[in-house]
């Protein structure tokens, strides 16, 4: 009996590995609010942030976690897919990042202050971790993390480079900008994320994410803040066009970005994935996802078509959450819930919305 428990428990472990396909020393992650697990809290929650308070968390932690979703978001089930810890706030005092660390801070930019204040919209960011700095932040972990062998560890953990780029063109569009003349931008916020994800190349990273933007022309704050009585403005399935070109363009740069530095460094499995394309196809066919609400905010204010209210956002006054946050794309609005993080998360590994696949 015991022998036969012994090759059940053999047999599981074996599984395990299958599943994952891939063992990594650890996961080092950059980003903006899709991605950060606390770096903007880690010295107490920000006056007036609504995502430091319930039903944020409500999910997976049971509390708010300074992560803008309901439970977990696609880095955490990466971790948890690769049998590694949830990834600690690289700005979290006296942690061991041996196993994982993560950069990515709510706000972040691919760009930095110079680039925003020469489009005169740097009053627009508000935060002090655009990539570079998020790079440093990596860099500085380094003698804790691996001492002077760094190029072998890295080598073997997986970097997972943003999404980036969404904000550097939400402080253009809120800065007055058009759709069109944001776009203008993308060829040097494109080149910036390649830069970065050549940095972590140079310094021994081998395993390296590149994700694209979302469309965020299906995001209940665009979709209430730029609506429009020109039924030609949106697409079939209720997005906005010109918000989800700007997006599109955005990823077309990228992948040929990525193209060409799997081209220069062929030692190294340069991977992008799809955002865009997985969360449409959420928008297009809810129901195959198990959501039975795509454009509607979960946690808002308002009713109405979009659940989205600036004044009255989750987390604020007047503000609560539908019962069953897996049953909707959308969080707050702004970001999505659980449910479609670990989807996506999924689609990254299967390789079905990230070439090549995560796991080979």
């Amino acid at each position: 009996m015991a022998s036969s428990s012994l090759m059940v428990a053999l047999l599981l472990v074996s599984c395990s590995l299958a599943v994952s396909g891939q063992k990594f020393n650890a996961i080092y992650s950059f980003g903006d609010s899709i991605s950060d697990t606390g770096n903007l809290c880690v010295n107490g929650p920000p006056a007036g942030l609504t995502l430091t308070q319930p039903p944020y968390g409500e999910t997976f932690f049971g509390r708010a976690t300074c992560r803008c979703s309901d439970g977990r978001l696609v880095v955490d089930f990466l971790a948890e897919r690769y049998g590694l810890p949830l990834l600690k706030p690289s700005k979290q005092g006296g942690a061991d990042f041996k196993k994982g660390a993560n950069m990515a801070i709510i706000g972040a930019t691919a760009m930095g202050s110079n680039f925003f204040s020469s489009l005169g919209v740097g009053d627009k960011i508000w935060n002090n971790g655009p990539l570079d700095t998020q790079i440093q932040w990596f860099q500085n972990l380094l003698p804790s993390i691996c001492g002077s062998s760094c190029k072998s560890y890295l080598s073997n953990s997986l970097f997972v480079l943003g999404e980036l780029g969404g904000n550097d063109y939400n402080a253009q569009i809120f800065g007055g900008y058009t759709p069109e003349q944001a776009a203008g931008q993308s060829p040097t916020i494109v080149n910036g994320i390649g830069a970065g994800a050549e940095k972590l190349l140079s310094m021994g990273a081998k395993y390296v994410v590149i994700p694209g933007v979302l469309p965020v022309g299906c995001f209940p704050i665009y979709l209430t803040l730029y609506q429009t009585s020109n039924a030609g403005d949106y697409d079939q399935y209720g997005c906005l066009k010109r918000f989800n070109a700007l997006s599109a363009r955005h990823n077309s740069l990228l992948q040929s970005k990525v193209t060409s530095l799997q081209s220069k460094y062929p030692g190294a499995r340069i991977m992008y994935a799809d955002f865009y394309s997985h969360v449409y196809d959420m928008v297009k066919s809810p129901s195959s996802y198990g959501f039975s609400t795509n454009l509607r905010a979960c946690c808002g204010a308002g009713g109405g078509k979009y659940n989205y209210q600036n004044g009255a956002r989750c987390g604020m006054s007047g503000a609560s959450a539908c019962g069953n946050p897996a049953s909707s794309l959308s969080w707050d609005g702004i970001h999505l819930t659980e449910a479609a993080y670990k989807k996506i998360a999924d689609g990254w590994v299967s390789g079905a919305y990230c070439h090549p696949a995560l796991s080979s």
